[in-house]
């Protein structure tokens, strides 16, 4: 599919290919899966190639390469799913479109992301429960002098053991808040918990009677009901992606396999039957794509239909990129299972990605809802 990239948009997108070239090959990747660590030095360079500056305006340091910002970020995204590479880019840019909304009111904690000098993420997931945009399980008390004490706990939090600021979401008296809480601060524990995906952490955060002063109040009331959906749908935008960057490197490693590999005399690839598969995953592969793009445009451009191009996009790419995948690993019989290959880590991502942000069947509610909302 030809998405019609910029002439600035194509340079960027071979820097970002260049740079995961050369510090994310299979075996460093590896290592650090079994070490269970994330190169913070490496998420800095990162930052200083522009992935953390699209979310966030000029005027606050930030600037897109074609203006769209969202496209800028799914280029980024799908190559880390090209390269199954980790960088906590979803959690990141949900916190900053988050943050931008409140003007310039967190000016400071933006430029520390911006820099990769603070590692913030989202905590917003109910523990052990799916997708619920306002949680009940986090509560903020107003405290007598301003701002809130929040308790509660939330789950699924990337990079939760390793972030610097937390952006948590919770429910107040007067309806939703979002606040920013430092991973240091008095009555906040993080405990890592096991990931599918091998080269990403996740944690789950508890909150016992946390001080929140003023200053520290990203949105309150339908603002923060406002921020949490654009935050969803970012974060599911640009999981899309990486699903799709997966999905296409695992296409291009299968079908050299299929042409390397000789089954009685015949490669693989001359079966008539496996043909029919591939170009069954093609089709599949050019739809995911095809709608991931139209979901980043579509918030580029502020587009009534926004939020159902996005569902439309999780719930299809969610379902289709793990049967992909699945058939890659089958295609390559008993080396696809193995530790060895490149391909469980691929799944991996896949998995993981469908499962964040809402899942498939979570987003087909939500189209629903939409649906009928228009209806009435």
């Amino acid at each position: 599919m030809d998405i019609g990239l910029t002439p600035d948009q194509r340079t960027f997108l071979a820097a970002t290919r260049d740079f995961l070239d050369r510090t994310a090959s299979g075996e460093r990747l590896r290592e650090q899966a079994e070490a269970g660590g994330f190169d913070r030095a490496w998420w800095s360079q990162a930052a200083e190639l522009g992935w953390t500056a699209m979310a966030v305006p000029e005027s606050l340091g930030g600037g897109t390469v074609s203006g769209e910002p969202v496209a800028d970020l799914c280029l980024v995204a799908e190559e880390l799913g090209r390269h199954r590479a980790p960088g906590p880019l979803l959690s990141t840019s949900a916190v900053l479109t988050g943050l931008v909304r409140s003007g310039d009111a967190h000016a400071e904690e933006i430029d520390k992301i911006l820099t990769g000098e603070h590692l913030a993420t989202w905590a917003v997931y109910r523990p052990d429960q799916g997708w619920a945009p306002l949680p009940d399980a986090t509560t903020a008390r107003p405290a007598p002098g301003g701002g809130y004490v929040v308790s509660g706990a939330a789950d699924r939090v990337e990079y939760g053991d390793l972030a610097d600021v937390l952006l948590v979401t919770a429910r107040s008296p007067d309806g939703p808040v979002q606040v920013l809480v430092p991973r240091a601060a008095p009555g906040v524990t993080v405990a890592p918990t096991w990931s599918l995906d091998a080269t990403r952490t996740f944690a789950r955060v508890g909150l016992v009677d946390v001080a929140v002063t003023p200053a520290a109040v990203v949105h309150e009331g339908p603002d923060a009901e406002a921020a949490v959906e654009a935050q969803l749908l970012t974060a599911a935008t640009l999981a899309c992606a990486e699903m799709c960057g997966a999905v296409a490197a695992m296409f291009a490693t299968t079908l050299t396999w299929m042409s390397d590999r000789y089954t009685f005399g015949r490669p693989l690839a001359s079966y008539q039957a496996l043909k029919h598969r591939m170009a069954d995953d093609k089709t599949w592969y050019e739809a995911c794509q095809a709608t991931t793009w139209g979901a980043a445009r579509a918030l580029d451009s502020a587009a009534d239909d926004a939020a159902e191009l996005v569902g439309v996009a999780k719930a299809y790419v969610g379902d289709k990129a793990p049967e992909m995948l699945q058939d890659f690993v089958q295609l390559h019989g008993g080396l696809g299972v193995t530790w060895e290959h490149d391909l469980h880590l691929f799944l991996r991502r896949v998995l993981c990605d469908r499962a964040l942000y809402g899942t498939p069947e979570e987003h087909r509610r939500r189209i629903a809802a939409i649906m009928a909302g228009r209806a009435a």
